[in-house]
């Protein structure tokens, strides 16, 4: 959990002193951006810098972070034996939810960063088993038949448990590059390719489930097209083995920076 001071510059008086509760997988919860959250689980890998610190510092609010790295939007719910319901965060005084998941679900990141490890790495047969896993057609059918069914479940449950809130679906930033003839290094052409068609389903899943549960869909995808990990201007980190800085395929500082200024000006300039 995390408070800001409420008199921190640029808060907004409409916003400021509401409970604000950020659910979210790594994309959210911002791995390896200095600094992680002073008593948060290790693996969580929340981070001050991430975008719900960043809001909540600009706007005033009462924030508590309960992103977590790894996690599927079925845990957000059910939680797991190694990562808490994140839904538990929410109660009747919450006034704001943002929500960025569903790539493990649809195992968008896990399949990229396990494509882009030493060939000897790949071939141990746990990273095999998921790596056909994932390039299955008919299970990531079914995964994201699921993820649309979870994304509407999480939202029915927050609007029962937090009725006057405000509740914000959050693209990922975009990670590779749309012009498949771009060269990505150790990520192989064809898992990059695959990738592209992912993140495009997961953006459209992502805003057909907002628009059928009444929430704000930010489209941090859309807007971050130019700022892939092999741009001139990153907002996400290319393949690295170290979370300096961000975990490789993630958001960096600026991209989260980025998610933050979305955010706010996705909101009303009040609570009335």
């Amino acid at each position: 959990m995390n408070s800001p001071n409420p008199s921190a510059s640029g808060a907004a008086p409409g916003w400021r002193g509401a409970r604000y509760v950020a659910m979210g997988s790594s994309f959210a919860a911002g791995p390896g951006i200095p600094h992680r959250v002073e008593g948060s689980p290790r693996p969580a890998g929340r981070s001050t810098g991430n975008y719900a610190h960043l809001v909540a510092r600009r706007l005033g609010l009462d924030l508590v972070d309960v992103t977590f790295s790894g996690a599927t939007t079925k845990e957000f719910v059910t939680g797991s034996a190694s990562r808490p319901a994140q839904l538990d965060a929410v109660t009747e005084q919450t006034r704001l939810v943002t929500l960025t998941g569903g790539g493990n679900d649809v195992g968008f990141a896990p399949r990229i960063l396990l494509s882009s490890l030493p060939s000897p790495l790949r071939e141990l047969p746990a990273i095999r088993r998921q790596l056909t896993s994932f390039a299955d057609p008919q299970l990531t059918e079914e995964r994201f038949i699921q993820l649309r069914e979870n994304l509407l479940q999480l939202a029915a449950k927050v609007r029962q448990r937090a009725p006057r809130s405000l509740l914000l679906f959050v693209e990922y930033l975009s990670v590779l590059p749309p012009d498949a003839s771009w060269p990505t290094g150790l990520l192989p052409a064809d898992v990059a390719e695959w990738g592209r068609g992912i993140a495009r389903r997961l953006s459209e899943t992502t805003q057909q489930a907002a628009a059928e549960a009444g929430a704000i869909f930010v489209p941090a995808g859309a807007v971050s097209a130019s700022h892939h990990a092999w741009s001139a201007d990153p907002w996400t980190r290319r393949f690295h083995l170290s979370l300096h800085n961000g975990a490789p395929y993630h958001p960096n500082a600026q991209g989260m920076a980025a998610v933050a200024n979305l955010v706010v000006e996705s909101l009303p300039p009040s609570l009335d």
